[in-house]
Order: structure tokens, then C-alpha cells, then sequence
């Protein structure tokens, strides 16, 4: 046994040599010594005697060391145990894959034993030395370096040696110099087992040399495997995150590429349509070379005929007679010629053109013999120009004929139609011309022969020329309501003038043409653009006409930028479909945004007129954004244009009704819902409702407005989609006037067999959300209240009385908390309307408080349903107080519902009706409701209904012995007195207010004059006068 103390003592010291871990070996030394075992402590006293490893002036320097600070232990601890948190957290890490490796590793080596046999653990003690002595040769540094888990291993074996050793100084330095492990964890592994030393000492004499090298080259191996496993996981790894970056990479070049295929056929159509344009201006660039060519020799003859003009003016003011006899004997030779020539129609050219040449001589000769210097020297130049243009005809059309003489045709010559006329046989060229007189006749020749030339195309564009340069000149000084007069000249200058520079200034001057242009004249600048677009086609119109128009968009006047909200409606049919739903429909964005009304109001109507041109369907949600933008404009003009004109105009051309209903109700509750409460108090009503401000209430409104407005959209909706074949047929067959919705028809509904969502919608999507906005609305709320009235006449009137008897009216009983039938409904609908019965205290008022008064005015308030609404009110009113249940904490929510329903003025008789049989009944709280009743009616009622019910209701309950009805009455007297003026009303009033106060109780009195003060502000004089009396008297 002590053998074998020594030995593990040995190993032990030999382990902590080795692995550097001295402060444990020196603790351990002097556990040694003081336990008397110098033998085992022999070779620890030769090491740390070693004056090689410490030197004695080394040590005498750590003696002389001061001890740190605590401060500063503090902080290094801090540090380290920063540094001792990450390293745990890779400990952890790793020692998650040892336990990985080790469970691949045993599964490997099952096949091996695990166990030792009962010989090996028996090994004598005297074998010990022997064994140890044959493996001495094997030492530590053969096996390679210790791994983290093997030295985890032999430390908590060690640490527990120690401690069952008795060494506990030595275990707690030990403890403290292992710093980068914890070895008060030690894992579950194969080499966890109690006594751990022994036993690897045991397994080490046990085992044979060639299973250990076998054993340690498994392990290798497997370690090897091991690295290669994670080098093949991160690569896998690393193509994992390439194929991601990859399938990224596909999915942008996929996109990509659709994006250049749609760009390339995009590119493909321009390309065309380009080659098409490239055509035509090439055809118009050969005419317009032959018509320069034309024009450069036109222009040759007249520089020609001007220099001879210029150098013999002198030559033919002297020669002037001799031309006159010269002109004669060329006129007598022309008739000479004329009777010889056998072909007529080949001489009429020649003949007018000599003709016309003689008698232009004779016309400037007069012109010289009568002015000895010519006053227009230009006119006489062209005019000689146009005689020499004349002979050089004349002579080459000669010598076509002398060469030609068999091809000349029978008929009248026709010349081209670029500006020549047509020459017609000669003797009708010899009737017209004895006609006239010699003059004339020598004028008209001259002009026919000018008309022989190319010249009206070239007088055209010197026109179009002239006008255009002139054009910029005369606006200015023509009266603003006169200017639309150039409207016509500036449509032909702008449509036939060559030059695209011009064309723009004048467009320019068009769209300029008036400073602020009223209605009537914008009409008539728009009606001449959209004429001028239809002549000069879409590429000028986009190029030209709408880029200036355009150029108003940010002009200071508002009636420039109604121009441009016109122009998008009216010219977007003269432009290319893709133009409209781009660029077109970005501009009309832009006009939504304006500060002005009528341009609001303008680019409303033209978006409505643009819709049906546009190509397609891409652009559908932001037109619709833009209709509920414009739909909840703060103006009233811009929201009327909208539901008018552009919400049927984006539901006929997107057909996309069930969105725009979706979206609808949900603007309308969220309008609502972000407003503040009434009240701060969970769980109490006013929590439930909300402070409007001014924009969310015009919001609802509209929005309201807008759900009214397509009713008959989901009415239509709803027939066509009708499941029914047997309803259809009915309605083929049907008189005019006939509710489609029949009780036969809801019966098959109420069966559950087939979907009729667009019926469905009203009452499961439409009605609920009405509920729940009525629901957020405070008392005072009477406006949106009575738009979602009219909005459930207008339904109850679209669908029909069957509609309203067996799915409106029962729904509306439930939601106030009412007996119902909902056997008209399915099955799976029933669930959900039965939903919006209140289940709280809270949720009961809430119903009465707010959707009560739909209910009466809505519901009941249809015309057929009058009979019914009698019945409700009775109930409401005087049979529910007869009972004892009676919910009088109700009873003000219920007076206010009953003044709602009197905002309607076809209800007064039916509600005062009612309220004569709760004045003569016996019951006081009938009374007193009645006096209450009456107080909030009197602002909706009018003098003659004051004076035939009020009063007389009035002076009844006054009279009435019991003093709570007759207080109650005098606070109704004075509503009457505040917002009625007759003098006979006030008299009456001022008796009965007289009786109040003669019995003396002060009550009354103070009932008297805090009524009475109410009124002071809105009354007449003479209640006035009444009050001061009294409190003189007093």
C-alpha cells in the first residue's frame, strides 16, 4: 500500500512539473514535510533547491516585492473574470463538441472491451515495479501534447487525489493556479469515475504497450477526422451562403433581364415607329429638294431679270417706241401663225405666254411714259423676270413641239398640282379673253402665266412667313377680350409654319394670349388645341403643344393652371396610349396638390375624362388614392365634382368596387377612432367616444357621402350576380317598380346553399361598421348622425320593404339589445349579426345612447314603416314606464333619441301624438318625461306647432297637482320663451310663469327666474321688461 502511495505520489509530482503548475508543487512540498514524508518529498526539494531555476538574488527581489493594493486586485479580477466569461462561453462551445466526438469516438471502439478483467484488477503489488519499470522508457512527450480535455481529466483527477490525500492546501493552490478551467465541473465522460487516479494507474499496469499505441493511434485518427468533418462543415457552410448569394444574384439578373425585355420591345415599337417617321420625312425631304430646286431657279431668272432691268433701265426708256412697233408686228405674226398652225392645243402655251410677254412690254412702257423713274423698282424687276421666265418658256415649249410635233395630246394640258394651273384649249382662252377689255385682258394673261409657275406653295409658306413674324407684333395692342379673334390665324401659323423654333414662340403666344383667361375664353383656346392636334398629329402634340401648356403648371394666376388640368382630359386622346398613364397622369397629381379650388376641382373632372383612355390597369391603386384624396379635399365644389364625375368614372373603368367599399369603410372608422376620447375614465361611456376635430368630421362626412353614393353600384352589383336562376327570370318578367329583393328571393337566401357576396355586403360588412362609427359618435353629433340616416333611407328605398322588414330592421334589433327574428339571414351569417348585441352595462347605454336614433330615424323612419314607428315610440315611451322594470337610467338616452328622430319634420306628428297620451296619463313619470320631452323638441319646431301643441301640453302639465310635473313644465316654458319670438306666444308664457309664482313656493320661484334667465339673451322686449319688472317686485 505504500508502494503504492509513492507512486501516485510520484505521478502526481511528476505532473505538476511537467505541466509548470509550481505553486502547487510548493504547496505541495511543505504538505509533504509537515505530514513527515521527506521520502516523497525528495525530488520537490532538489527542484526548487535548484539555484539554476531560482536564483538566490531573484528570490531575495520577490521577498522585497510589495504587496499589490486591493484596489488594484479588484480591478484585475474585474478583468479577468471578463476574460474568464468569453473563454467559458468557448469552453462551453467546445466541450459541446468533445462530448460529440467522444459519443462518435465510443461508438467507433464498441467493439473493443471497455471493462477490465478480474486478473488485471488484481495485479500484485510486487509486478508494480516491474511493469513500471518496462514502461519507464514511455514517458508523456510520446503521446504528443496534452489536449484540453485530457488535462481537464488528470486536473480534477488530481484535485481529488489531493483531497482524499489530506492535502487541502495544496487542492486550493492547485485550485488557484488552474485558472483556465473549472474544475468543479467535470462532465459525465468515460474518464469521470470515482478515484480516477487510481483507476487510470491501474488501466496504465493493466494495459499492454501495443493496445495503448494502438488506442492512441485511434485517436488520432480520430481527431484527424474530426478536423477534416469541420473543414468539409464550413466549406458546406461556405456553398450554403454562395448558393444564397447566388440564388440573390439570379432572381436580380432574372428581374433584370424582364426589365431589358420589356425595354427592348418598348425600344422595338419606338423603332418602328421611328422608321415610319424617318419615311415620311424623307418623302418630305424630296419634296421640299425638288420645291428649293424649283425655287433657286425661280430665283436665278429674277437675279437675271433684275440685272437687266438694272443695267438697260436707261436702254428701254429710250427704246420704248421701237418696242411698241416691234409688239405690234409680233402681234400680227401671231395671227398669221395662229391660221397656219394645224394643232391648236400645242399652240395655247406659246400664244398666252407671247401674249402675255407683249402685253407686259406694253404695260411698262405705259408705266415709264407716265413716271419717268418707277416708284416700285422690286415690282418691276419680278414683273420682268416673269416675262423673261415667260420666253424662255415660250421658246422651250417651241422646240418641244418642233422636235415632238406627233405626241402632243387632243386634250386640255394638265399641268402639276404643285402650284401650276391647268391650261384649257384655245379657244376658250380666246372667248374669255374678248371678254374683257384690253387691259384686263392683258392683266388676266399675265397672271395665268405667274400661275404657271410653282408659286402658290412658295406664296403659302412667304404668307405662313410673314404672318408668323408678324403675329408676335399685333398681340399686344389688340384688346384682351378681342385677342381670341387671332385665335385662327395663330392655329395656321403654328400648324404649317417649317420651322419648330417658330411654332413653339407662338404656341407660347398662344397659351399667353390672354393674362387671366375667364371660362368662355378657355374654352375656345382649349377647342383650338384640340383641333390644332388633330391636324398636326401625336408626335407634335408631344413634342410641341403640351410641353408649352404644360409650362403653366406652376404659373401665379390660377386660370393659367386650369388651362394645363384641361389640357389633361382634352389632348391626352391626341398622344400615345403609354404618354396618358405616365406622364399625363403625373401632372394631374401635381394639380391635386394645388392651392386653388378650381384647379382641384379641374383636375378632378379631367382625371375622370383621362381613365377611359388609359391602356391599362398598372396605374389602378394610385388613381384610387388619388380619388380618396380628392374625395376628402377641405373644399366643397372639389368633393362634389369628385363623387359626381370621377368615382363612377374609376369604378366603370377599373371594375374594382369591392376594394374601394373595403377601403372605404375602412377610412371611415379610422377617421373616427383617432380622435381622443370624450373622457380619460376606463370603463366608463364617454371612454367609448370621440372629440372630432373639424377635418376628421368633414372626413366622415364626406366619406359618408360617398358610401351613399354607391349604393347603387353594389344595388346593381348585387342582381347581376344574383345565384338565383328563378329571381332572374322574375325580374325579366317583372313590372317596373318591383323591389327585386321579394320575400321569395330572401328565402332562398335564408337556405345557406349558395355565396352572394355582393348582397352579403351591406349587412355584414356595411351595417356593422355603421354600428361601430355611430357607437364613437357623442350626443351632440347630429350632422354625420343624420347622414348615416340618409344613408339608411337611401338603402332601405334601393333594396326595397322586404329588404328593410326582414334584415335591416332585425339587425338594428339586436344592436340595441331588442327582440329579433333574423330567419331571413343563413345560418353562418346569424352568429356574426348576433355579435353586435351589447353584453355590458356600458355597451346597453352606448346602444341606446347612439344607435337608437338610427334605428327611429333610419329604420322606422321609412315612409312604409310609419304604423311601426308609432308602435316603437308607444313602447318606448309609455308602455316601458308603465312597467315596474322600467330602466330609468335609460330615460335621458331615450329623450334624446326621440329628438333626433324630430330633426325630421315628417315625424312631429306622430311624436306629438305620443306625447298628448303621456300628458292626460295618470302615471308622474310619464308626466315628468313627457315636460322633458318637451323641452328638447321646442328648437325643431315652428311657432304654429308651438302654439297648437306645445303650450297647450304645456299649460296642461303646469296645471297638474303634483309639484314635481309642475316644476318639471317650467324649465319646457322657458325653451319655448328662448327660441320662439310671437308676442302671442310670450304673453301666454308670461301668464303662466305669473300662476307659477303666485304659489308663492320658493321652488317654483327659483324654477321661474333660472328659466327665465335662459332666455334673456334670445327673447323680445317685452319678456325682457317682464323679468326686470319681477325683480324689482322682488
Amino acid at each position: 500500500m505504500d508502494v503504492e502511495k509513492s507512486s501516485l505520489c510520484n505521478c502526481v509530482v511528476n505532473f505538476l512539473l511537467e505541466e509548470n503548475y509550481l505553486l502547487t508543487a510548493f504547496e505541495l512540498l511543505h504538505e509533504l514535510l509537515d505530514d513527515g514524508r521527506d521520502a516523497l518529498a525528495i525530488r520537490l526539494k532538489e527542484f526548487f533547491a535548484d539555484t539554476a531555476q531560482f536564483p538566490p538574488d531573484q528570490i531575495s527581489r520577490f521577498n522585497a516585492i510589495r504587496v499589490a493594493d486591493p484596489q488594484s486586485l479588484l480591478e484585475e479580477k474585474e478583468t479577468v473574470e471578463g476574460k474568464l466569461a468569453l473563454s467559458e462561453y468557448e469552453l462551453r462551445l467546445a466541450q459541446e463538441d468533445i462530448l460529440r466526438l467522444k459519443t462518435e469516438l465510443q461508438k467507433r471502439t464498441e467493439s473493443s472491451p471497455d471493462d477490465l478483467s478480474g486478473s488485471n484488477l488484481d495485479v500484485s503489488v510486487e509486478d508494480g515495479p516491474t511493469l513500471q519499470q518496462g514502461k519507464k522508457n514511455t514517458s508523456f512527450s510520446d503521446l504528443g501534447p496534452l489536449k484540453d480535455s485530457e488535462r481537464k481529466d488528470l486536473n480534477c483527477a488530481i484535485k481529488e487525489y489531493l483531497l482524499l490525500a489530506g492535502y487541502r492546501l495544496t487542492a486550493m493552490t492547485f485550485y488557484e493556479e488552474v485558472t483556465d478551467q473549472d474544475l468543479d465541473v467535470w462532465r459525465n465522460t468515460v474518464a469521470c469515475v470515482p478515484d480516477a487516479l487510481r483507476h487510470y494507474y491501474y488501466q496504465y499496469l493493466s494495459s499492454t504497450a501495443e493496445a495503448a499505441e494502438e488506442k492512441i493511434s485511434l485517436i488520432r485518427e480520430n481527431e484527424s477526422l474530426q478536423k477534416a468533418n469541420e473543414k468539409m462543415n464550413s466549406e458546406n457552410e461556405c456553398l450554403l451562403k454562395s448558393k444564397d448569394v447566388s440564388d440573390g444574384q439570379i432572381m436580380a439578373l432574372t428581374k433584370s433581364l424582364e426589365t431589358l425585355q420589356k425595354e427592348l420591345k418598348d425600344r422595338e415599337i419606338l423603332i418602328h415607329d421611328l422608321k415610319q417617321s424617318l419615311e415620311l420625312q424623307r418623302r418630305e425631304l424630296n419634296d421640299c429638294r425638288a420645291e428649293i430646286t424649283s425655287l433657286k431657279m425661280h430665283i436665278e431668272g429674277s437675279r437675271s431679270g433684275r440685272h437687266w432691268v438694272s443695267a438697260d433701265f436707261d436702254r428701254l426708256q429710250s427704246q420704248s417706241e421701237d418696242y411698241q412697233a416691234e409688239i405690234k408686228s409680233l402681234q400680227m405674226e401671231i395671227e398669221s401663225l395662229k391660221a397656219k398652225n394645224s394643232i391648236a392645243e400645242n399652240s395655247v402655251e406659246p400664244l398666252n405666254f407671247e401674249k402675255g410677254y407683249t402685253q407686259m412690254e406694253e404695260k411698262v412702257v405705259e408705266i415709264h411714259e407716265d413716271r419717268s423713274v418707277p416708284s416700285h423698282p422690286i415690282d418691276l424687276a419680278f414683273g420682268v423676270s416673269d416675262v423673261e421666265d415667260g420666253e424662255f418658256q415660250q421658246t422651250q415649249a417651241s422646240e418641244e413641239n418642233a422636235a415632238q410635233p406627233q405626241e402632243i395630246p387632243q386634250e386640255p394640258l394638265q399641268l402639276s398640282s404643285n402650284g401650276n394651273c391647268t391650261v384649257g384649249n384655245d379657244e376658250n382662252i380666246q372667248k374669255n379673253n374678248s371678254e374683257l377689255p384690253p387691259e384686263d385682258s392683258a392683266i388676266t394673261i399675265t397672271l395665268d402665266n405667274r400661275r404657271s409657275e410653282p408659286a402658290p406653295e412658295k406664296m403659302g409658306l412667304e404668307t405662313i412667313q410673314i404672318l408668323s413674324d408678324a403675329l408676335p407684333k399685333i398681340v399686344p395692342y389688340v384688346l384682351i377680350n378681342h385677342r381670341e379673334e387671332l385665335l385662327p390665324l395663330i392655329m395656321c401659323a403654328i400648324e404649317r409654319h417649317p420651322d419648330s423654333s417658330t411654332r413653339d414662340s407662338l404656341t407660347h403666344t398662344l397659351f399667353n394670349l390672354i393674362k387671366r383667361p375667364d371660362e368662355q375664353q378657355r374654352r375656345i383656346i382649349m377647342d383650338a388645341c384640340v383641333s390644332l392636334a388633330k391636324n398636326v398629329g401625336e408626335m407634335r402634340t408631344e413634342s410641341e403643344l403640351l410641353p408649352q401648356c404644360w409650362e403653366q403648371i406652376n404659373h401665379m394666376y390660377e386660370e393659367r393652371r386650369l388651362l394645363v388640368a384641361q389640357s389633361c382630359g382634352e389632348l391626352a386622346e391626341f398622344v400615345r396610349p403609354e404618354i396618358r398613364d405616365s406622364l399625363i397622369l403625373s401632372i394631374v397629381q401635381q394639380l391635386v396638390e394645388d392651392s386653388a379650388t378650381v384647379v382641384r376641382e379641374a383636375a378632378a373632372h379631367n382625371l375622370a375624362l383621362l381613365l377611359p383612355l388609359f391602356p391599362n390597369m398598372d396605374k389602378y391603386f394610385k388613381v384610387e388614392e388619388l380619388m380618396f384624396q380628392l374625395v376628402c379635399d377641405p373644399s366643397g365644389v372639389v368633393v362634389e365634382t369628385c363623387l359626381k364625375q370621377l368615382v363612377p368614372a374609376v369604378i366603370n373603368w377599373g371594375n374594382q368596387l369591392d376594394h374601394i367599399l373595403q377601403v372605404l369603410l375602412s377610412h371611415v372608422v379610422s377617421s373616427a377612432q383617432r380622435c381622443p376620447p370624450v373622457s380619460g375614465v376606463e370603463g366608463s361611456v364617454e371612454s367609448h367616444l370621440r372629440v372630432l376635430g373639424e377635418r376628421e368630421r368633414w372626413n366622415v362626412d364626406v366619406l359618408l357621402r360617398m358610401l351613399k353614393e354607391l349604393l347603387p353600384f353594389v344595388h346593381q352589383k348585387a342582381i347581376e350576380t344574383c345565384p338565383f336562376p328563378s329571381a332572374m327570370g322574375h325580374l325579366a318578367t317583372s313590372e317596373p317598380g318591383v323591389s327585386f329583393f321579394s320575400t321569395s328571393l330572401l328565402e332562398l337566401y335564408a337556405g345557406g346553399c349558395v355565396e352572394w357576396p355582393a348582397f352579403d355586403w351591406v349587412h355584414i360588412d356595411c351595417l356593422p361598421v355603421l354600428i361601430q362609427l355611430a357607437c364613437l359618435l357623442p350626443q351632440k353629433e347630429d350632422y354625420l348622425r343624420n347622414r348615416m340616416t340618409k344613408f339608411l333611407l337611401v338603402a332601405s328605398e334601393c333594396f326595397g320593404d322586404h329588404y328593410l322588414t326582414h334584415i335591416l330592421l332585425p339587425i338594428f334589433l339586436v344592436a340595441v339589445g331588442d327582440t329579433y327574428d333574423l330567419k331571413s339571414l343563413p345560418p353562418a351569417i346569424q352568429s356574426r349579426i348576433k355579435g353586435l348585441r351589447p353584453k355590458t352595462a356600458v355597451t346597453e347605454r352606448l346602444a341606446i345612447m347612439c344607435v337608437l336614433p338610427l334605428l327611429l330615424a333610419g329604420i322606422l323612419g321609412a315612409p312604409s314603416r310609419h304604423e311601426q314607428l308609432a308602435e316603437y315610440l308607444r313602447k318606448l315611451l309609455v308602455q316601458s314606464i308603465m312597467k315596474e322594470d322600467w330602466p330609468i337610467n335609460f330615460n335621458a338616452e331615450i329623450i334624446d333619441a326621440v329628438r333626433f328622430l324630430c330633426t325630421f319634420e315628417e315625424h312631429h306628428g306622430i311624436v306629438f301624438n305620443i306625447l298628448w297620451e303621456m300628458v292626460v296619463s295618470a302615471n308622474v313619470n310619464m308626466k315628468i318625461s313627457a315636460a322633458n320631452l318637451l323641452k328638447v323638441l321646442v328648437p325643431y319646431i315652428d311657432a304654429k306647432l308651438a302654439s297648437t301643441h306645445v303650450l297647450p301640453a304645456l299649460i296642461t302639465l303646469g296645471s297638474d297637482q303634483n309639484l314635481s310635473v309642475k316644476y318639471a313644465s317650467i324649465d319646457s316654458f322657458g325653451a319655448v320663451a328662448q327660441h320662439l319670438k310671437s308676442d302671442m306666444i310670450i304673453d301666454k308664457i308670461r301668464v303662466q310663469m305669473d300662476a307659477f309664482l303666485e304659489d308663492g313656493s320658493h321652488e317654483a320661484t327659483i324654477a321661474v327666474v333660472r328659466a327665465l334667465v335662459v332666455a334673456v339673451p334670445h327673447t323680445t322686449d317685452r319678456l325682457r321688461d317682464y323679468i326686470l319688472n319681477f325683480y324689482k317686485f322682488k
